[in-house]
């Protein structure tokens, strides 16, 4: 057996020197997030690993950093090994004097937006400003409640259709504006960012890729996370401040009225951790686990594989617990979470069969029937918008549900 890789490494000689790419290091409680941000891949170290990038770093040999390590912690490391998961994560440019290809890096949104564009979405002011604007807003609601909106104000026109894409063009602009403050506070950390459409569940959204942001301090991790939730009350606030001023009963009082209701709609989804939202990963950031919903997700298939066999007589566990092999504080974190995960997927599905699925359905036929030469303009108009938003919807949720599926069958993922 040589010293060459499967993957077509060359061989690595005790003298040979690695060269690595721009590698972040961040500190994270007992352990060290190493990672590349170009290409959003990063792996968490002990401390013995992050010396020993440091020491490659510095351009030791494999059997100097070998050797430094040895006297440092009186312990032996394969650092001819190490050297060889770096390659395959992608961090190491050249072993010696031979290059190692590198893939290349996924494609970021907005790639002409740099970090010094967007430094001022990191400023220590930016959420002092965002919660004055909160408060003043709660100030005027407390003072005059009646300003606060309910359903009935989406319906600020008796036509249908225009209600629906009005409000259906709005709630996308709001979405769009929501993701690209993800999007923005994270390049302003270096982090490139990508928006695509995706699946929650039942729901179509549109999500935000910044991998790479554990790398960056917690105040920007945070930053990053919240932000878009923040656009929202942001948007909110200056909705409520300027109803304050606007004529009741006016068309623009209904238009801000409706306005204010979609920019808050999307904050009780927010709640929903079970679906990976913004406040997931605050909460897997604030618990200290590396991926909270792949942990709780394989702690229930053990538990419910643990109930069918003991409905089996002489039928034995199989599997460990996989939460076992975790930290304590990462355990209780993920039995805890794989409870709301249960509960909140259950309550979900059953919503939308129950009630999300039917009324589709119902609309669905109606606007069907409704399409005819009995039916007038007005109605045609009505029924083709609702079939075309809805219907449109309900599709475009099909071929992106399908598109992750076969992204994560590629990739060797469930």
């Amino acid at each position: 057996m040589t010293d060459t890789a499967a993957e077509g490494l060359p061989r690595i000689e005790p003298s040979a020197r690695v060269l690595l790419h721009d590698l972040a290091v961040q500190r994270e409680r007992d352990e060290w997030i190493v990672g590349r941000i170009t290409t959003r891949t990063f792996v968490a170290m002990p401390a013995a690993g992050a010396r020993a990038v440091e020491l490659l770093g510095e351009g030791l040999s494999v059997a100097r950093t070998a050797e430094t390590l040895r006297d440092e912690t009186g312990e032996e490391f394969e650092i001819t090994e190490f050297v060889r998961d770096l390659a395959a994560l992608g961090f190491v440019a050249r072993i010696g004097e031979c290059p190692i290809p590198d893939a290349e890096p996924p494609r970021a949104s907005l790639p002409w937006l740099r970090p010094h564009h967007v430094r001022f979405a990191l400023h220590p002011v930016l959420p002092v400003f965002a919660g004055a604007l909160l408060a003043a807003a709660v100030v005027v609601l407390i003072r005059r409640p009646g300003l606060l909106p309910g359903y009935r104000d989406l319906l600020w026109s008796p036509h249908g259709s225009l209600v629906l894409l009005t409000g259906a063009a709005a709630g996308w602009a709001l979405v769009l504006a929501h993701e690209l403050a993800h999007l923005v506070t994270a390049r302003a950390a270096g982090v490139p960012g990508k928006m695509r459409l995706g699946t929650r569940l039942q729901f179509l959204v549109m999500q935000t890729d910044i991998s790479g942001i554990e790398l960056a301090p917690r105040r920007h991790r945070l930053t990053a996370y919240l932000a878009g939730i923040a656009l929202n009350l942001s948007v909110a606030s200056s909705l409520v401040l300027t109803l304050a001023l606007a004529s009741p009963g006016t068309t623009v009082r209904r238009l801000l009225s409706a306005a204010l209701l979609l920019a808050l709609m999307p904050l009780p989804f927010q709640l929903m951790v079970f679906m990976r939202t913004d406040l997931y990963f605050v909460v897997q950031d604030v618990t200290g686990c590396r991926n909270l919903y792949g942990d709780g997700l394989a702690y229930v298939r053990y538990v419910f594989r643990r109930a069918v066999r003991s409905l089996r007589p002489g039928r034995t566990t199989g599997t460990d617990d996989p939460s076992s092999r975790l930290p304590p504080h990462e355990r209780r974190a993920v039995r805890l979470y794989s409870a709301v995960l249960v509960a909140g997927t259950v309550a979900c599905l059953t919503f939308m069969a129950a009630v999300t699925l039917p009324v589709d359905v119902t609309l669905l036929i109606r606007a069907a029937r409704g399409l005819g030469p009995g039916h007038g303009l007005a109605g045609n108009t009505d029924s083709a918008a609702v079939l075309i938003t809805l219907g449109g919807v309900n599709v475009l949720w099909l071929v992106t549900r399908w598109r992750d599926r076969g992204s994560r069958r590629s990739a060797g993922l469930t």
